[in-house]
């Protein structure tokens, strides 16, 4: 089976055109205004109006109201919903059931215990991104190019679909994929020049290593 890729944090027309040129799967847009990677509707919906049907576009969202998920949802025509901050299980529902699209709720890992979490989600959410714990005091909650443990999600077994994130880059996606077999891999910084600079060669050789592994 192929494996999905997903970049995040696409900001501009080069770095969406560089993501389709380079047949990623998806590309995230980041409304979360902290983020160097941030979005507003309006360049959403022109990132949206650029890409056509041509690549699916997730929105990312920290602990966000109806109200911004909704102004995003329709800016950008999104196909899905990431949940990336300390959404419940609950939360990821109400979600699912008031947009109608699937929900990807990103769960921080440091422990084996942070995987088992992912259980709470079943029914909630459509897919689960384990992504790398950041720490306490951080200002961001992801695209820190941090990285977790591996071998703590190659023996995840949930009923939920998931995917990998945290660190990865285009020297070390092949390894992360052989070590825990994940059908998706979500890269941002791991592309990038500079935090929230995409880099058009980095973002090719991502998905070449990708489909070599």
């Amino acid at each position: 089976m192929s494996v999905a890729i997903k970049i995040c944090g696409i900001s501009t027309p080069d770095a969406l055109d560089a993501a389709i040129a380079a047949r990623a799967d998806f590309v995230g847009f980041v409304f979360f205004p902290p983020s160097p990677r941030h979005v507003d509707a309006h360049a959403a919906a022109a990132l949206a109006a650029r890409s056509g049907s041509t690549i699916g576009r997730v929105g990312l969202f920290v602990d966000a109201d109806d109200g911004q998920i909704a102004e995003a949802v329709n800016a950008a025509r999104l196909d899905a919903i990431q949940l990336h901050g300390g959404e419940s299980p609950q939360r990821a529902a109400q979600v699912k059931q008031r947009f109608g699209l699937p929900v990807w709720k990103a769960l921080p890992v440091a422990t084996a215990d942070d995987v088992a979490a992912a259980q709470d989600f079943r029914g909630a959410a459509d897919l689960i991104l384990f992504d790398a714990k950041t720490p306490k005091d951080a200002a961001l909650p992801g695209g820190m190019g941090l990285r977790f443990d591996w071998s703590l999600v190659s023996r995840y077994r949930g009923k939920t679909g998931w995917g990998l994130a945290g660190g990865l880059s285009p020297s070390n996606v092949a390894q992360a994929i052989t070590e825990t077999g994940t059908p998706l891999v979500d890269t941002s910084s791991g592309v990038e020049s500079a935090p929230g600079v995409k880099n058009a060669e980095r973002i090719t050789a991502f998905c070449n290593a990708v489909r070599a592994a």
